[in-house]
């Protein structure tokens, strides 16, 4: 059992199952089957903006199938398969925000397979992983919506799966009123969200 960060070889790959075993504190990501370390507590404005963001889809979502899960929450992703040995996943992340439409996809553990709009926010030091290693990953797993919020521009950059590969739709700034692509009848509050 591994008890402690320290002991885990970041030269080796590990899975689903390997994850399971470790009981330590430190948050980390599976891409690939590579460890990618979370970052210490977010900043205060990450936070603000998660909240924003939480309440507006949350007040949406009441009464409706879909559901809506922030951090930390895990999502295995399995390249569109639903049923998987938890030795063969080989990726589990922790979007900032994940709305999940096919409920059959939840478990006790959280998600199985890609949800239907998934939200990061940047932070110092995790940008390359947001917008080059994860953006890829949701790509080809199929989440149908990325956004991307970049508080220090106070802008979200949103993309849209089509034909599996995502379509930059538009970049959305602070006034913006930013329609939600997998909801025709949503929109978020930009100025609520980067108050």
């Amino acid at each position: 059992m591994i008890t402690n960060i320290d002991q885990l070889d970041f030269t080796k790959q590990y899975t689903y199952a390997d994850y399971l075993t470790w009981r330590f504190d430190e948050r980390v990501e599976l891409i690939r089957g590579w460890i990618s370390r979370m970052s210490p507590a977010p900043l205060r404005i990450h936070q603000g903006i998660a909240a924003a963001l939480t309440v507006q889809v949350g007040v949406y979502l009441l009464n409706k199938k879909c559901k809506l899960y922030p951090a930390p929450f895990d999502v295995r992703l399995t390249n569109k398969r639903k049923s998987v040995p938890n030795k063969s996943i080989a990726s589990v992340v922790q979007p900032d925000l994940s709305i999940i439409c096919d409920i059959e996809k939840l478990d006790e553990r959280g998600c199985i397979g890609a949800p239907d709009w998934v939200i990061e926010i940047l932070s110092p030091g995790n940008t390359r992983k947001e917008m080059k290693e994860k953006f890829s990953l949701y790509e080809e797993n199929g989440v149908r919506e990325y956004w991307i919020v970049d508080p220090v521009h106070l802008m979200v950059q949103v993309f849209d799966l089509k034909e599996d590969k995502f379509a930059w739709r538009s970049n959305y700034v602070k006034e913006d009123l930013i329609p939600v692509g997998i909801f025709e009848d949503f929109f978020i509050d930009s100025d609520a969200v980067f108050n």
